[in-house]
C-alpha cells in the first residue's frame, strides 16, 4: 500500500536542497526520510530530476541524491551505493526509476562542496507512446 501511495503523481516545485520533507511529494519525503535516519548525513540533498524525462507532468520517478556522511568513511563508492540503495530498496523496487547518487564523506564535502551536473535525458522512452500506461500499471 505504501508503494502505491508514494507514486501517486504530485506537482513539480523548485529544487529544495535542505532537509525539510516537502509533504505535497511523497516520494521525495520517503527518500529524504530514509536516508536521514539511515544514515544520519551531514548534508543531504534530494532532487527530482522527472521533469528532465520522458514521464508525465508532476511524476517523482527519476531522483538524484547527495548525501554526506561520517558513515561513507573508509568505505568505497561502490560500498556507499549500496548503503544507499539498501535504504531505498522499496522505492527503487516501486516507483522510483533512476537514480544518480553522490556519496561523500565530510571531508570531501568540506574540499568539494559541489552537486554534479545530470546530462540531458537521451530521449529513450520519447518515442513509446504506451509510456503513460506502463507508469500507470507500475502504480497499480
Amino acid at each position: 500500500m505504501l508503494s502505491l501511495i508514494l507514486c501517486i503523481f504530485r506537482p513539480l516545485a523548485h529544487f529544495r536542497p535542505q532537509m525539510d520533507p516537502d509533504p505535497s511529494r511523497p516520494v521525495e519525503r520517503a527518500i529524504r526520510t530514509k536516508l536521514t535516519n539511515t544514515l544520519k548525513p551531514d548534508h543531504l540533498e534530494v532532487h527530482n530530476e522527472s521533469h528532465m524525462h520522458a514521464v508525465p507532468p508532476g511524476s517523482e520517478s527519476h531522483f538524484r541524491v547527495l548525501v554526506v556522511s561520517a558513515q561513507f568513511k573508509g568505505l568505497p563508492l561502490i560500498q556507499r551505493h549500496r548503503l544507499v540503495n539498501d535504504a531505498l530498496k522499496e522505492e527503487l523496487s516501486s516507483c522510483v526509476h533512476a537514480l544518480a547518487i553522490q556519496a561523500k564523506t565530510p571531508e570531501q564535502w568540506g574540499s568539494n562542496p559541489t552537486l554534479a551536473k545530470s546530462p540531458p535525458c537521451m530521449g529513450g522512452s520519447r518515442g513509446d507512446h504506451t509510456m503513460e500506461e506502463k507508469l500507470k500499471a507500475g502504480r497499480e
